[in-house]
């Protein structure tokens, strides 16, 4: 078992508030795979995003990791077709799932990538939670309910960003985020959930510390 270490703090000035380091900043693409069957060694750990094709997956990845371009952001939601493997560090990924609900794709096309999210959901031994993305204005669809429960059934630590938050103001944004708490427990009774917005980098942090416990950095910030 690893030492545990207390995390290292930078200080931007006396008497300020401490800035936690981001891990995610050396994060790189390493592969791009429409079949999960073919993605890297199922070694180490990672964390998957899911979400509805305009639930701003690639743009939260962007904010997460502090690099504009990581994810690529289309102006068609539904592009991304393919499960895009991001290492942070040896053997820890970010993982970005295809977009779903939106694309304007045939029916066929979307049974194949339901059943791939499925299949990697369900299969993938190095996965240890899912960061599950869901405009705030429109929470809990269909299809995120059906990813909640995979989540709960296969025990995955699940972790929802209400995203977007930036579009609403502060009453109604804390009203949605009470509501989503006393409707999660239906599909994932163990999921947590949280205001984030790419544009205004609201709740960037606190879904890193999660990221963080997740991969286990949090004991190491070296």
């Amino acid at each position: 078992m690893r030492d545990k270490i207390l995390p290292k703090r930078r200080w931007v000035a006396s008497n300020a508030t401490p800035v936690m380091k981001n891990h995610y900043q050396q994060t790189v693409f390493i592969l791009g795979t429409p079949d999960s069957r073919h993605a890297p060694a199922d070694k180490g750990a990672e964390v998957a995003f899911a979400g509805r094709s305009n639930a701003g997956k690639s743009s939260a990845l962007n904010v997460i990791t502090g690099q504009r371009s990581l994810a690529r952001i289309s102006k068609a939601p539904g592009r991304t077709r393919e499960i895009n493997f991001f290492q942070v560090r040896d053997q820890l990924r970010l993982v970005d799932l295809p977009g779903y609900g939106y694309a304007k794709v045939s029916k066929s096309m979307k049974g194949q990538w339901q059943r791939n999210i499925a299949r990697y959901l369900e299969t993938r031994q190095s996965l240890c939670g899912v960061i599950l993305l869901m405009d705030i204005r429109h929470p809990f669809k269909d299809t995120d309910q059906q990813v909640l429960s995979w989540c709960h059934a296969a025990e995955l630590p699940t972790h929802v960003l209400l995203t977007k938050a930036d579009k609403l103001k502060r009453g109604p944004a804390k009203t949605a985020l009470l509501q989503a708490r006393k409707q999660l427990p239906q599909w994932h009774p163990q999921a947590s959930v949280q205001l984030f917005s790419a544009h205004t980098r609201e709740g960037n942090e606190a879904v890193q510390q999660v990221l963080d416990q997740w991969l286990g950095l949090a004991e190491n910030s070296s």
